[in-house]
């Protein structure tokens, strides 16, 4: 779970510091900068996984499209002069992890703070474009005694004992500097000694923490494993409507594919003497939808062409296959059969859920995207997956049906530049009295900073006080 976003220098992220909560609603205008929030925490991702100018090269760039030149992930990164991006993320990690062998392993520490900076280098001798530059690398408990200040979204003590332990007061990852060139660390975990294991920064291709994948760094390789569940679902109605076959992979994928496979393995995970279960399930959920008839529905499994199909069972006896449905009743169904998979954990970023819903249907979708994510009042655990969920919307349907606890107003603000001069960039405020308001280092927003999501447009020529008359 990641409770803390730290963001300066990235795009128009210039001096962001924003907590989340198991669900977060951010909305504002288009062309603020909303996405950003979700294009920082994709390439913190990505990092642990690729080369920092792959992971670059993968976040979307400025007009939308994947983009070659990491110059486009900093602020006025054309410009004369150096380039620097800082991030910091606290994070809640697993409490076992699996390394690339299959070995088990239990970090010492769940409660972390990981800082990263990046500089940018211009093309030297024959290179035909620059590169990023790894400057800090850091990793750091976040002890147990702060945990209650640092995870304010919950009261409840049971759940932070919970998810947060550990006792440790050394670094996991520090950065020290020699000759002027950062030096990255690796500290002994588990309370083993030996001096700590350098490597050179300067000419590093990819992060440390990116390079752990067997047990014997057990918290670092779960605040990897961690940020490698960051996830942006992106659902798309081709990938959807999709057959799978028996051999695809068993988790959806963050496009919608592989949603029959998906939905066959929880079945048969959770009740092996009864998969209907979860088809039951899903399809109750599903019938929130007004205007859809549904039954049932299950996975038509083609023993001769070894194909999985979900087809759904309307009450008047019609059974439609998911390549008919609607593209906002295919992105409802895959979110139904993500919220009965003990498997999806971590953050899950989604970009205007509401595409495709019908105003009627608006409120089940809220519902649903918020119970998606995990309940902090009641324990985690299969039925309470610790799962968290970020959304972004522009629409007044969303906004009037989201918690005030839940949301952050997203606009632009002039944000002091070291040169003394100022430069527009994206602000996140809570709306006042809510939790998230008393640490507010930059302000709270009033329910007139959304009154045009409350309110109806000027010119509205259909108005409810109208038709009642």
């Amino acid at each position: 779970m990641l409770t803390r976003l730290e963001v300066s220098g990235f795009k128009n992220l210039l001096d962001l510091n924003v907590e989340f909560g198991p669900f977060t609603c951010i909305a504002g205008e288009n062309g603020t900068g909303k996405s950003n929030v979700f294009d920082a925490i994709q390439f913190l991702s990505l990092l642990t996984d690729h080369s920092m100018i792959e992971a670059a090269q993968a976040v979307r760039g400025t007009h939308g499209a994947l983009h070659g030149d990491a110059r486009d992930l900093f602020w006025n990164g054309y410009s004369d002069g150096e380039h620097r991006m800082e991030f910091a993320a606290e994070m809640i990690v697993p409490s076992e992890v699996e390394d690339d062998f299959g070995r088990l392993a239990e970090p010492t520490a769940t409660f972390l703070r990981y800082d990263l900076h990046l500089g940018y280098q211009p093309p030297q001798g024959g290179e035909r474009s620059g590169r990023l530059t790894l400057l800090r690398e850091d990793l750091n408990q976040i002890r147990s005694s702060d945990a209650a200040s640092h995870l304010r979204f919950s009261p409840a003590r049971a759940f932070r004992s919970s998810v947060v332990r550990g006792r440790r007061s050394a670094p996991y990852i520090s950065t020290s500097l020699e000759t002027g060139d950062p030096v990255i660390l690796v500290h002994a975990d588990g309370g083993r000694k030996g001096k700590p294991r350098p490597a050179p920064g300067r000419r590093a291709a990819k992060t440390l923490l990116s390079s752990i994948n067997l047990n014997d760094d057990p918290t670092i390789l779960a605040a990897r494993r961690e940020m490698q569940s960051w996830r942006r679902l992106a659902l798309e109605p081709s990938a959807l409507r999709t057959s799978d076959n028996y051999r695809d992979p068993s988790e959806m994928q963050p496009d919608g594919l592989h949603l029959p496979r998906s939905l066959d393995r929880i079945a048969r995970e959770r009740f092996p003497d009864d998969p209907a279960r979860v088809y039951s399930r899903v399809a109750g959920r599903l019938s929130d939808l007004s205007g859809l008839h549904v039954k049932t529905l299950h996975v038509e499994a083609d023993d001769t062409r070894e194909l999985l199909t979900i087809k759904l069972h309307e009450i008047d006896g019609m059974v439609l296959p998911a390549r008919s449905l609607s593209e906002g009743t295919l992105r409802f169904l895959a979110l139904c059969v993500l919220l009965e998979d003990p498997q999806a954990h971590g953050l899950l970023c989604m970009e205007e859920p509401e595409n495709g819903i019908h105003p009627a249907n608006l409120s089940a979708m809220v519902e649903l995207v918020r119970d998606l994510a995990v309940d902090p009042s009641v324990p985690v655990d299969e039925d309470n997956p610790f799962r968290q969920v970020l959304i972004n919307t522009h629409s007044p349907g969303v906004v009037q049906l989201v918690d005030a606890t839940d949301l952050l107003i997203a606009d632009t603000a002039s944000i002091p530049q070291g040169t003394g001069k100022a430069a527009r960039g994206l602000r996140l405020r809570p709306l006042a009295g809510t939790w998230r308001a008393s640490g507010a280092e930059k302000g709270y927003g009033t329910k007139a900073d959304i009154l045009a999501y409350l309110t109806s447009p000027p010119g509205a020529r259909l108005t409810l006080a109208e038709s009642a008359s």
